[in-house]
């Protein structure tokens, strides 16, 4: 995969500019680090663009570190779903660490800080610490415990690293400055002790570092040149710096932590709490619900990852946050599905049309182009017959010369066959339209090269064959919140901005050669939207996910609301 030549970003800059003052090219490492505590979201494809997209500019290797540290809420789960959606944005990583691979180098380096005077176990509670910590205008005040002698700081952290104290007794703090202006210097905890098992070291451990202890010091063993983190670990670079002053030797590469901003998506939620709470009240049908702004609830919806790798260099990095219209990752799916997706013809909202003077019995297969934008896409042929399907809002019985679908007395083309006229219509007790009845020209069929078929009428519409097409499930998915901030009012929560018609499952008609479409299978269906084939499918009874629509048309809603 190769990157396309662009303007520089100003993380790229200050890379240029180390590999100006000193830094080697064959020194440059960098690095994806999840905590697998939940599924990739698509502000996590931003960070996973931004890193593997470097290691493809300067041929440096990428590594994918989990920063496994907190069993209470990481899963193997997590780990296999986020390897899953990295391979399918593309990308190889280099080596596949964890921060659970450090744990007996950290708890050494832990050590050396209680020895040297530079760490202390407080016996504390989190309240009593918190009330200590003072405010960004006021300073703190030390832990009674602080100055604990090294031999009685070495037995304590011994003693909780051995599983003798419960859970909150004690916890093993970085002696700093209870008066630092940055509070995130005043005395940060670095362990607290925890009796879970981890799901990959077991119950080995039962003391667990801290990230601001791990981060760092796991850059600093896989010898990662630059750590890019989100805006919000800006405060906590003068710690991540401090730390690594303890244990960085003159010989080796330190690493440099730099920040960018996060890029929001509107019409959702990024917070995996909040995702988590969908999932698990039913908002939403689990992790990958195409409904999600989860990496794998894209994919299932038909998102390539095309679609999101062009997405997140079109955004770029920045060093302010903003909020992303939806409608931009929209267009990059439509962008790139145009490209690649086969067309196809389904009617999701059916009403029959009889063509009265076509021969009953007789059927034709007709041929139609896969791909007017590809090519070699080649070419298929479907079946014509005296009754079809259409969309019901095709027709209207009267309707101003605006109205370009058919109407009574109207003439269309069918795409790909031939131009009719509606003649009449007949009606069930209630009113409701049950059959079309119209006629055909003959001499007018697309492609026959007869004088008729260069006839040009206004409309052109998309049908199925009644004799041949067959029913399948079809999901059409939106918006899951209908405000584009949800989780930034102050009066209601995220959940009040549900949208009830997220989701609306209906069954459609399908051209015959559908039938053998496989999960994941993308396709336009003419006139109504890119679709893919969802993993519930079976051989007799397909699903269809909407991936997108042909155009933005909730752009148009928010318009005319306004």
């Amino acid at each position: 995969m190769k990157e396309a030549s662009r303007s520089l970003n100003f993380i790229e800059h200050i890379i240029e500019d180390d590999l100006k003052t000193g830094y080697g090219k064959d020194q440059l490492r960098f690095r994806f680090p999840p905590e697998p505590n939940g599924y990739l979201h698509v502000g996590h494809a931003s960070s996973i663009c931004l890193n593997f997209g470097l290691g493809l500019r300067y041929n440096a290797p990428v590594n994918l570190r989990f920063d496994d540290t907190n069993p209470t809420k990481e899963e193997q789960e997590y780990v296999d779903a986020i390897k899953r959606d990295v391979s399918w944005l593309g990308f190889e990583w280099d080596q596949e660490c964890y921060a659970s691979d450090y744990f007996q180098q950290l708890h050494d380096w832990a050590v050396t800080l209680i020895e040297n005077g530079k760490a202390y176990v407080d016996s504390q509670g989190s309240e009593a610490m918190a009330q200590q910590k003072g405010t960004p205008t006021e300073p703190g005040t030390n832990s009674p415990f602080r100055d604990r002698s090294v031999s009685e700081n070495l037995e304590l952290f011994e003693k909780m690293k051995n599983g003798e104290f419960p859970e909150g007794a004690h916890v093993l703090r970085a002696k700093i400055d209870m008066a630092h202006p940055n509070m995130l210097m005043r005395d940060p905890v670095m362990y607290r002790i925890l009796h879970k098992a981890h799901h990959r070291t077991g119950t080995d451990w039962c003391i667990y570092p801290m990230y601001d202890w791990t981060h760092g010091e796991s850059d600093y063993i896989e010898q990662i040149s630059h750590s890019l983190c989100t805006l919000e670990f800006l405060p906590h670079r003068e710690l991540y710096d401090w730390f690594l002053d303890q244990v960085v030797s003159a010989d080796t590469l330190r690493p440099k932590q730099r920040e960018f901003a996060r890029r929001n998506l509107s019409h959702t939620v990024v917070s995996k709490r909040k995702l988590l709470q969908l999932v698990n009240e039913g908002h939403v049908n689990g992790w990958d619900d195409p409904r999600m702004p989860t990496i794998s609830g894209l994919r299932r919806r038909g998102c390539t990852p095309e679609a999101i790798r062009n997405f997140a260099d079109t955004i770029g990095i920045a060093k302010r946050e903003n909020v992303v219209d939806v409608s931009v990752l929209d267009f990059h799916m439509r962008e790139h599905l145009n490209k690649v997706a086969p067309r196809v013809m389904a009617v999701l909202d059916p009403v029959k049309l009889v063509i009265t003077n076509y021969p009953e019995g007789k059927e034709e297969w007709l041929e139609a182009e896969n791909n007017p934008e590809d090519p070699e896409a080649g070419s298929r042929t479907i079946p014509f017959s005296r009754e079809l399907y259409i969309e019901r809002e095709d027709f209207r019985e009267e309707a101003n010369r605006k109205f370009f679908r058919l109407k009574l007395g109207g003439e269309v083309r069918l795409k790909n066959a031939y131009i009719i006229k509606a003649e009449s219509v007949v009606k069930d007790e209630k009113g409701e339209i049950q059959e079309i009845h119209c006629t055909y020209d003959d001499l007018s069929r697309s492609g026959s090269g007869t004088e008729e078929s260069q006839r040009k009428v206004k409309g052109t519409l998309h049908w199925v064959s009644a004799d041949h097409a067959f029913q399948a499930e079809v999901r059409v998915y939106d918006r899951l919140f209908t405000d584009a901030t949800p989780d930034q009012h102050k009066d209601k929560g995220f959940l009040d901005f549900i949208n009830p018609d997220s989701l609306q499952v209906i069954s459609a008609w399908m051209e015959p050669g559908l039938k053998e479409a496989q999960p994941g299978d993308r396709f336009q269906f003419q006139r109504m939207g890119y679709f893919c084939v969802d993993p519930d499918s079976t051989p007799g009874n397909l699903v269809f996910n909407r991936t997108v629509t042909l155009r933005d048309t909730w752009a148009k809603i928010e318009q005319k609301e306004e």
